[in-house]
């Protein structure tokens, strides 16, 4: 299963992560206004996520923790359609759904996300992604771990769990 190193972080200024980004001339892909419905599954999570840039039904296994984590991921692009969304709501029931507007950069094999979650504020993330199983989870890490200090990410801000276990919290509190 390909693998990610990845973080989460509150993000009080998105403006200057997007200048830190442009200033390493990161690749700029666009923003991508998505909703992730969750599915009830025995283990890991399962999402379809539904974008105007992205859209993929995502499987992922990733411990809670607020530190560079790794995670197992499986994606399948679709194209958009209620059929593939009302099987798996039929089958599964529907966990949660997180929307959110997704501003999407790239450096290299790093993919960079600036992320204002409705219900929740903004929000950063990086993934240090390994498509071709060749990049080790310690260089993944330490590129996860550059950018974070790079972009001046502290600890007290980094995010141990998924949006949509924060809205679940959320929801129950």
């Amino acid at each position: 299963m390909p693998q990610n190193v990845e973080i989460k972080a509150r993000c009080a200024s998105p403006e200057k992560i997007h200048e830190i980004l442009q200033q390493q001339n990161a690749r700029f892909i666009g923003v991508d206004r998505q909703v992730d419905t969750y599915f009830n599954v025995p283990e890991g999570r399962l999402k379809l996520r539904e974008g105007n840039i992205e859209n993929q039904l995502i499987f992922y296994k990733r411990d809670n923790q607020s530190g560079p984590k790794k995670s197992e991921v499986l994606l399948y692009p679709f194209h958009q359609n209620t059929t593939l969304k009302a099987i798996l709501a039929a089958t599964n029931g529907v966990k949660v759904v997180v929307s959110k507007e997704r501003s999407i950069y790239f450096i290299h094999n790093v993919k960079f996300h600036v992320d204002s979650v409705a219900g929740l504020g903004t929000f950063m993330e990086i993934e240090a992604i390994d498509r071709t199983d060749t990049i080790s989870s310690e260089k993944l890490e330490e590129q996860c771990r550059f950018y974070m200090e790079l972009l001046k990410i502290e600890e007290a801000d980094l995010v141990d769990v998924s949006y949509s276990d924060l809205l679940l919290t959320q929801k129950k509190a």
